[in-house]
């Protein structure tokens, strides 16, 4: 998907529409507690009881058939700079791309 460097749009603090240079958010990797982790704090007396576990709860078990994998597209996370007021604002809704270009 091409993306312009600069596009005008409503900025929110300015009341106005400005100028507002595009650019994309890095993204983190969020990690998950392995089996291990989990027996560990269960040793330690955390994510014991009845109720919710949360993070501690049930895995699914390891299966034998081969499981699908991560989305091919990603969704972009764009940042919007007002060229006034320096002020950043996040895209509300993203579009699926396999890759994101600035032209």
């Amino acid at each position: 998907m091409k993306i312009p460097k600069i596009t005008s749009r409503y900025c929110k603090h300015c009341k106005k529409h400005t100028k507002h240079s595009i650019s994309l958010a890095k993204t983190k990797k969020r990690s998950a507690l392995k089996k291990g982790s989990i027996n560990r704090a269960k040793k330690r007396g955390l994510g014991v009881g009845s109720g919710n576990k949360g993070k501690y709860g049930s895995k699914p078990p390891i299966s034998k058939w081969k499981r699908t994998g991560a989305k091919v597209s990603k969704k972009p996370d764009l940042r919007f700079k007002c060229n006034e007021c320096n002020k950043s604002s996040v895209q509300k809704k993203g579009v699926r791309a396999k890759r994101t270009e600035f032209k």
